[in-house]
């Protein structure tokens, strides 16, 4: 019982065995802490305690989860007191008066110290002389048995005998839970062993149960916090270890670096302030303030800093604090201000010494910027008499900043300074001279000194192209066309790798050198240059369009944010450490948590409302949504929004038909359409439509082109030539399109009064041999317009037809009527040939050879002009006709039916000289 109740006893009570030394650290706290109110940049207290018959190795050993730090060790002194009280108490003999006086004197003196406390909120300072020290018999020590295994594990570690002294302090621990020395040397052990997650659980013990303030321990704690990536810890820890040492700089330090490293500027910036505020002379600390301030929009605050620490130093202040105070005005384009800084600096605190070459060159070019060149080239007469090589930046510098106020020939002067020194960047310098040079409209000059980039910048597209447009100026379009092609040896390699794509696969290259193959009308040269990257945007472009702009996040990119609030180190100690990451991104997280709370509560819910059904419930996530898709830059950006674009992709595909690559160009004008349906203009669209109407007819199966011909309809509905363009789209299908009779059964009973959507829909119905719905569709087109020679010979050819089939009773009536519409088309196409050759077919259709035979030769009789065929809307008339000469006349045709009768009538002599005559050559 004595050596429990002993164990239970607060280690603060060890190792005291002078009181005096007790108050003076007491009353050193109290001043440290006093003095610390400014810098407590901790995230909190975290605490520990062992309830009740918990084994206080279960935390480091059994890898148990980490309990929360805010809840348990504030409560362990308080538990320790009472536990030695409760000792006393049991300790105390029965008639013991003088015990039961000083029990009662505690008593009263513990009731009038909660008096005073109680004074609604006002301490008073006590009347009664403060006592020093512990009360006498309060004091504690350890028992032999845990002086005597402590020992015997501090042999064992020195023996490297690791698994007996852990062995031994575990014992120790079992008998003393809150003695600091036997964490610290488990710690130890495990450290020399390597494990280091082990080691820092048990420092972390240590530290907290040691009764004063450990540096060295806390240090070692915020180095293993790093090593294993708990930067919430290891600035927990740094908070600790500066509170034990405050004049170690070097933790301030790291403090600061790691909000740095964390993207905190501001918290860096307050880190490197009090720092200052306790070395006032520390320069790199006030330094790295007045960066901090400056990158967080304080650029007030940051001179401040500076300003200061100038105006405490009269002769010696130091060189480099005034640089970047000047650096710091100039970049505000405070350049008056900056110019005034090292004017005094010059004169009041460093009279003696000459002023370093970079603040002269400074000085120099506020007065640039104030517009004084005279005095500016005066503190840069320095510059000029050194070595350029030692001095490169500076250079640089001063020509940057006279090309930026355009001042080419002063920028020139100083590029020039350091061309030809080995060991810098000449193809940046190059670059700048020949800038200089296309500034003041010196062409040649500057195509010299591009040309001299390129060969250290190749990869630099823009300097590739500016030289493309000067070459262009100057007509040297093969040059240009050299400049810009691939390398012969490498123009075949794989760019789709990895790797950045080189300078010849960017779209603005290659768009300038399609536009130089096309001028010259190397239409293969120009297809093979910018196809692929035409097809490779508009493919890029639409993808990006199918991408939600606003889109639920799945679960598990919730969870991964919600990570930044948990501590990644379950299996620790200590845990509940704030997370140390960007406002922006705790807000994130925040709301991350809040979601996916939501949507466990929504699915218990359901889950609860499906099993009250009698339904079985299944637990597998029905919202777990794939993750959102990045946008991809494709390599002609802006494709269709800009008018030197769209030109580009109509003249892609007018070379892709000439070429006879119907099917890429369809798939360019298809693709461009879809993409630019609500953007593009409708002339524009219009254009690419009747384009692809016009390509669609010369391939084999016209469907991808169907919608550009419907589109033109739709558009015109009126126009013959919109008509005409879309039958001859439709004629080319090699099988019906459900889509076409849909659309032109619409069209037909939608506006009645059109007489294309009849006649062509009459063409579909004869097609399939459905010839009194077909008569029935040209009567109603006839009906409108009577007078049109095409429906009398529509009609008139659908009735014979008709009257060839087997149902019809009155065929000599119908045969009849079919004649008088095409003696109609006779008369309305003026005895023309073609009429003729119409009424001689139709009677050797239904019979009637003689009156067949008679027409035939009236046709033979006559001679036919040609005619050109009519274009499509838009269609180019450029294009020579590929027809050969009488292709209009129907002699030809009209022979060989005749023949045919001639042969069939047994006329075998009649019927050769008819072909010889008029079908040989």
């Amino acid at each position: 019982m004595d050596a429990m109740a002993e164990a239970s006893t607060p280690i603060a009570d060890f190792e005291m065995d002078d009181v005096e030394e007790e108050d003076e650290y007491e009353e050193e706290e109290e001043e440290e802490g006093g003095d610390e109110g400014e810098e407590d940049i901790e995230d909190g207290e975290y605490t520990l305690r062992f309830d009740g018959e918990m084994n206080p190795l279960d935390f480091t050993e059994d890898d148990a989860f980490g309990v929360q730090p805010y809840q348990q060790f504030e409560r362990l002194e308080y538990e320790a007191l009472a536990e030695r009280k409760r000792k006393a108490l049991s300790n105390r003999p029965r008639d013991g008066p003088a015990k039961k006086s000083r029990q009662e004197d505690d008593f009263i003196t513990k009731m009038d110290e909660m008096l005073e406390g109680m004074n609604f909120g006002m301490r008073r300072k006590s009347r009664k002389p403060k006592k020093r020290g512990r009360r006498k018999g309060s004091k504690n020590k350890l028992s032999p048995e845990v002086t005597r295994k402590l020992g015997e594990a501090n042999i064992y570690y020195a023996k490297r005998q690791y698994e007996e002294a852990i062995f031994v302090l575990k014992e120790v621990i079992m008998l003393a839970p809150n003695l600091s020395e036997s964490y610290h040397t488990l710690g130890l052990v495990y450290e020399e062993i390597g494990d280091k997650k082990k080691a820092m659980n048990f420092y972390m013990l240590a530290a907290h149960l040691a009764p004063k303030e450990h540096p060295s321990l806390w240090k070692r704690l915020v180095s293993l916090s790093i090593e294993q990536g708990n930067t919430g810890q290891a600035t927990y820890c740094l908070s600790k270890a500066i509170r034990a040492d405050p004049e170690d700089m070097g933790l301030r330090f790291d403090r600061a670096l790691l909000y740095i490293e964390l993207g905190d500027y501001q918290k860096a910036a307050e880190s490197y302030d009090h720092i200052v505020g306790f070395c006032p002379e520390n320069l790199e600390a006030r330094k790295m303030a007045a960066k901090m301030y400056q990158k967080c929009g304080q650029v007030e605050h940051s001179i401040r800093i500076l300003e200061d620490y100038i105006k405490e130093r009269t002769t010696d202040a130091d060189w480099s604090v005034i640089d970047l105070l000047a650096a710091i005005n100039m970049e505000s384009n405070a350049y008056t201000k900056a110019l005034q800084q090292i004017e005094h600096a010059r004169s009041v605190c460093c009279s003696e010494e000459q002023l370093p070459l970079y603040l002269t060159v400074k000085a120099g070019i506020c007065h640039v910027h104030l517009g004084n060149i005279e005095e500016a080239e005066i503190f840069f007469r320095d510059l000029r008499m050194k070595h350029a090589g030692d001095n490169a930046d500076l250079i640089i510098m001063v020509g940057n900043t006279f090309m930026n106020l355009e001042h080419y020939d002063f920028a020139l002067k100083y590029y020039f300074l350091l061309e030809g020194i080995d060991g810098h960047d000449n193809g940046f310098l190059h670059l700048k001279i020949a800038q200089c040079y296309l500034s003041l409209k010196e062409r040649r000059q500057a195509i010299t000194f591009f040309y001299k980039s390129l060969h250290t910048m190749e990869d630099n597209v823009d300097a590739r192209l500016t030289l493309a447009s000067l070459l262009l100026e100057e007509q040297k379009e093969d040059e240009v066309i050299t400049l810009l092609s691939p390398p012969k040896e490498v123009s075949t390699t794989d760019t789709s790798s990895v790797q950045p794509k080189p300078w010849w696969s960017n779209g603005k290259v290659k768009m300038q050198l399609a536009k130089i193959y096309h001028a010259r009308g190397m239409l293969e040269d120009f297809v093979e240059t910018i196809l692929s990257s035409v097809r490779e945007t508009l493919f890029i472009e639409s993808s990006n369009q199918k991408v939600p702009s606003r889109k639920r996040l799945s679960k598990s990119i919730l969870s991964e944010r919600v990570k930044v609030l948990d501590d990644h180190q379950t299996d620790n100690v200590f845990s509940g450490f704030r997370p140390l990451a960007a406002p922006s991104e705790l807000l994130k997280a925040t709301r991350a948590r809040k979601s996916l709370q939501k949507k466990a509560a929504m699915k218990e819910e359901k889950k609860a409302a499906v099993i009250a059904a009698g339904l079985d419930w299944h637990s597998e996530d029905s919202d777990e949504e794939s993750p959102q898709q990045a946008l991809k830059e494709p390599p002609l950006p802006k494709l269709l929004k800009e008018d030197e674009h769209y030109q580009l992709i109509l003249d892609l595909c007018k070379a892709l038909g000439s070429l006879r690559r119907y099917w890429d160009a369809l798939e360019i004008i298809n693709h461009s359409l879809r993409l630019a349906d609500n953007t593009l203009p409708l002339e524009k669209k219009e254009e690419l439509r009747s384009l692809g109407a016009q390509i669609a007819y010369n391939t084999t199966d016209s469907t991808s082109g169907y919608d550009c011909a419907r589109s033109i309809v739709q558009q015109h509905p009126h126009s013959f030539a919109a008509w005409n363009c879309y039958y001859k789209v439709i004629s080319r299908l090699e099988s019906r399109l459900s889509k076409h009779d849909k659309f032109l059964r619409n069209m037909r009973f939608t506006h009645t009064e059109y007489v294309p959507p009849m006649i062509i829909y009459g063409h579909q119905l004869t097609m399939i041999s459905q010839h009194q719905a077909a008569a029935r569709e040209y009567l109603e087109a006839y009906k409108l317009q009577p007078d049109n020679s095409l429906i009398n010979l529509c009609v008139g050819t659908a009735l014979i037809n008709l009257a060839l089939g087997f149902r019809l009773q009155n065929k000599h009536q119908c045969v009849a009527q079919g004649f008088a519409f095409l003696f109609n088309n006779f008369r309305l196409c003026e005895n023309s040939q073609e009429a003729l050759y119409n009424i001689a077919r139709a009677c050797q259709h239904v019979g009637l050879v003689t009156l067949a035979v008679s027409y035939y030769e009236k046709v033979l009789a006559m001679h036919e002009k040609d005619y050109p065929i009519p274009k499509l809307p838009n269609e180019n008339s450029s294009i020579p006709e590929t027809m050969k000469s009488g292709h209009c006349d129907l002699r030809r045709e009209a022979a060989y039916n005749l023949h045919l009768i001639y042969k069939k009538s047994g006329a075998l002599d009649l019927a050769r000289q008819v072909l010889k005559d008029h079908c040989t050559p």
